[in-house]
């Protein structure tokens, strides 16, 4: 097994346990105010929901458009456990559930669409994720379209940057993973991967499956963070907003969909005293940078790519 305890890992896990000690300071001495605790709250769970994205577009070619219903399981489930147990191993045991039922669901939607490209899957997600996100709607255990309320407030910073280190870990551990090169060589060239013996619709659904359990996840923090759910909060702008991100910060980059959720949650944030006019800022501003940058803030580059020559030299001899 190859030795992890490295002076490169090493230093990655100083500058993890540096970020969080600097905000977590700040958050605990009041030095950052409640709006923008709200915000950083919103990014971490965007950066979750992005990556998840990221697995299944960028580093497996699959268009999927249905992130938002997996988002509105892991919601309603942690929500709906939340009521009735209101402590941490209340939220723990929703995320549980959750993931359970949204890796189930994502399985039934994967073995038939994932054999779809391109556009055709594109809508095919996005079909099953109005299907979710109706059915939400229609059942009395999620409160109908008035939804849920009154839900414990257990998400805090450090919650969220644990599974924001987590779902990091996960996603950069499966792609540098035999399954996640061969997930590569689908985005590269399906064809080519099928006549070489690989598995694709097997490769596919495992990466499809990780994603859209991260994305339930994410949901849970959410339900457990606002009070308040509905089910038109996970609607076809949600899955949008998210898309958005990943190609914003580079398809099949992890760093890039960690800098585009930071960024665009800060002019999200700066724009709000324009409420008038902030979302068509928000949409040129975007518009902009996908001309003049189309391959996203960081392409398909990691942030360890434009280290000095002799980092990268280290990182070959760890």
């Amino acid at each position: 097994m190859k030795n992890q305890f490295t002076k490169r890992n090493l230093i990655w896990t100083i500058i993890v346990c540096v970020i969080f000690g600097i905000f977590q300071a700040m958050i605990m001495g009041n030095l950052i105010p409640n709006t923008y605790q709200v915000t950083i709250i919103t990014i971490g769970i965007n950066i979750i929901l992005a990556l998840g994205l990221n697995l299944i577009i960028g580093f497996t070619g699959q268009f999927s458009l249905g992130h938002a219903g997996f988002m509105s399981i892991g919601a309603y489930c942690a929500a709906i456990t939340l009521l009735k147990i209101p402590n941490m191993g209340g939220l723990f045991l929703g995320m549980l559930i959750g993931a359970i039922i949204t890796s189930i669901v994502a399985l039934i939607v994967a073995i038939p669409t994932l054999r779809l490209r391109g556009d055709y899957l594109a809508i095919a997600t996005l079909g099953f994720s109005e299907v979710i996100r109706i059915a939400i709607q229609n059942m009395e255990i999620t409160g109908g379209a008035a939804g849920l309320s009154s839900i414990p407030k257990l998400t805090t910073f450090p919650l969220v940057f644990i599974f924001i280190v987590i779902s990091i870990l996960v996603v950069h551990n499966f792609v540098r993973s035999s399954h996640g090169r061969a997930c590569i060589s689908v985005r590269e060239d399906e064809i080519a991967s099928e006549s070489m013996g690989i598995n694709t619709t097997k490769y596919k659904t495992l990466a499809f499956v990780i994603g859209a359990v991260l994305a339930s996840i994410a949901g849970a923090l959410y339900a457990s963070y606002f009070y308040v759910l509905k089910p038109s909060t996970f609607g076809f702008m949600k899955s949008i907003d998210i898309l958005v991100i990943v190609v914003f910060g580079g398809m099949g980059s992890l760093s890039g969909s960690i800098l585009a959720a930071i960024v665009l949650g800060l002019i999200n944030l700066f724009l709000q005293s324009y409420a008038e006019i902030r979302m068509i800022i928000y949409a040129l501003a975007i518009i902009l940078i996908m001309v003049y940058r189309p391959q996203g803030l960081f392409g398909n580059k990691e942030i360890t790519d434009f280290l000095p020559a002799k980092w990268k030299k280290k990182k070959e001899v760890d």
